[in-house]
C-alpha cells in the first residue's frame, strides 16, 4: 500500500492526494488485477511463464472505461486467445467483466434501487450524482437496467406454484394512477399473498385489470389454479362483491373470512353520528369475543338492539353473516391475523408510499415491475404470521375433514 501511495503522489504532484482519489485508484488496480488473474487461469499459465499446461496465449491489451462506486476510471483489459483440446482457437472473454458492461454490478443495483424508491427517470442523474461522478447515464442505460427487472417479473408470473403448501390466502387490490391509451387513469392492481404452512408470507400474483369485477377476479384466480396453486384452507378478503362471487365460482367450498375492519367502516357509514361510538362498541363485542359462542350471542344482541332504530346498519351486518366469524374456527393465536386483511393492506401501504412521489406511472409494465421488485429485492419485507406454530393443528383438522368427506 505504501508503494501505491508514493506512486500516486508522483503522478499527482500538482494536486493534493485525497483519500477518495486513493480509493478510486485502488479500485481500478484491483479490477485490473482480478481480470489479469482470470485470464491466467483460463490460459493455465502466468504472463511469461513457460508451462506444458498452457492453453493459449496473450494478445495485447485494450483500454476500457468502467464506472464504480468511486466514479468512472479507465483501465487496461488484457486480451487473449484460448486453445481447446482439439486445437481450436477462440478469443478469450472475461466473465468477471462482460464485454459490453460499462458499470460494476453495484452501480446497476443502485440504479434499480433509486427506481424502486419512487424516483422517476428524469431525477436519476441528481439522485445518483455522488455515485456516478462524471460518468454518463443515458435514458437508454436506465431503461436497460430497469428492463432486467421486467424480465424477472415475467419469469415470476409464469412460475409454477405447485410446490407451495398454502394455508391461507389474502386477496385485495390497490389503485394506481397509470398512463393507458394516452390518458392517466386510476387502475386497480389485483394482488394475492399466500401464507405457507410454515407461517411465511409470499406474494404469489399481481395483475392489472380495468376493474374489480367478477370476471376480473375470476380470471385472476383461474390463473393461480392454472399455475398449480392448491386450494387454501381459508381466504381473507375485504368483501368486494366481484371477489366474493369469483371465490365461489373457483373454490366453491373454500371458507371465507370477511375483513372485520372493512365491515365496521360500512356499518359506521350508515350509522347516525350520535350512535357511532355505541355501535362501534357493540360491534367490537362480536369480533373481539372470547369464543365463537360468545361472538354469536353478541351478534344476536346487536341485531335485537339496533334493528328498529338503525335498520341499514343491521342490514349491512347481516350481509356479511357467518363470513364475519369464520376466524373463530381457527387457533386463537391466529385470530388477530385472520380477522382482517391487514396482512395485505400493510403491503399495499408500502406500495402507496413508494409511488406517492410520482404523479402517475408511465406504463402498466412499469407499475407491476415496481410493485413486484419492491418485494423481490427485499425492500419490502413480510414476516411470519402470528401464531404460525399452530398451523400444524390447522392442517391436521383439514386433513380429518377431507377424510370424512371422502
Amino acid at each position: 500500500m505504501g508503494k501505491a501511495i508514493r506512486k500516486l503522489e508522483r503522478l499527482h504532484d500538482d494536486e493534493p492526494l485525497s483519500l477518495g482519489r486513493l480509493i478510486h485508484e485502488q479500485v481500478r488496480a484491483m479490477v485490473e488485477e482480478l481480470v489479469q488473474e482470470e485470464l491466467a487461469v483460463a490460459l493455465g499459465a502466468l504472463r511469461y511463464q513457460r508451462s506444458d499446461e498452457r492453453r493459449g496465449y496473450r494478445n495485447g491489451e485494450r483500454t476500457r472505461t468502467l464506472t464504480a462506486q468511486s466514479g468512472p476510471f479507465t483501465m487496461r483489459v488484457p486480451r487473449g486467445v484460448v486453445v481447446d483440446g482439439q486445437g481450436r482457437e477462440e478469443e478469450w472473454r472475461s466473465k468477471l467483466l462482460p464485454r459490453y458492461q460499462r458499470r460494476l454490478p453495484e452501480i446497476n443495483e443502485a440504479i434499480a434501487s433509486v427506481y424502486l424508491s419512487g424516483c422517476n427517470t428524469r431525477r436519476f442523474r441528481g439522485a445518483l450524482r455522488p455515485l456516478l461522478r462524471a460518468a454518463p447515464l443515458s435514458k437508454s442505460a436506465v431503461s436497460r437496467v430497469v428492463g432486467t427487472l421486467k424480465g424477472a417479473l415475467d419469469e415470476w408470473r409464469k412460475k409454477s406454484l405447485a410446490d407451495l403448501d398454502v394455508a391461507y390466502v389474502y386477496l385485495d387490490a390497490i389503485a394506481l394512477r397509470v398512463r393507458q391509451a394516452r390518458r392517466v387513469v386510476s387502475t386497480p392492481v389485483l394482488a394475492a399473498v399466500a401464507v405457507l404452512t410454515n407461517g411465511n408470507k409470499q406474494l404469489v400474483a399481481l395483475e392489472m385489470c380495468s376493474s374489480e369485477s367478477h370476471d376480473a377476479w375470476k380470471g385472476f384466480l383461474d390463473d393461480l389454479v392454472a399455475r398449480g396453486l392448491k386450494t387454501p384452507r381459508l381466504a381473507i378478503s375485504d368483501g368486494g362483491a366481484g371477489l366474493l362471487s369469483a371465490l365461489g365460482a373457483v373454490w366453491s367450498k373454500l371458507p371465507v373470512q370477511r375483513c372485520a375492519v372493512h365491515k365496521l367502516r360500512n356499518l359506521l357509514r350508515k350509522a347516525p353520528k350520535h350512535a357511532v361510538d355505541e355501535i362501534k362498541a357493540d360491534y367490537h363485542r362480536i369480533v373481539y369475543a372470547e369464543s365463537e359462542a360468545a361472538a354469536r350471542a353478541a351478534y344476536k344482541d346487536f341485531v335485537a338492539k339496533w334493528k328498529k332504530s338503525c335498520p341499514a346498519v343491521v342490514a349491512s351486518l347481516d350481509e356479511a353473516g357467518d363470513e364475519l366469524l369464520t376466524f373463530y374456527r381457527f387457533p386463537k393465536s391466529q385470530w388477530k391475523t385472520l380477522r382482517t386483511t391487514n396482512v395485505i393492506e400493510r403491503l399495499n401501504g408500502e406500495f402507496r408510499r413508494r409511488v406517492k412521489t410520482q404523479a402517475s406511472l408511465p406504463t402498466e409494465d412499469a407499475a407491476l415491475v415496481l410493485l413486484f421488485s419492491l418485494v423481490a429485492s427485499g425492500q419490502v419485507k413480510m414476516r411470519r404470521i402470528d401464531g404460525w406454530e399452530d398451523l400444524a393443528h390447522v392442517l391436521s383438522q383439514h386433513a380429518r375433514k377431507l377424510e370424512k368427506a371422502a
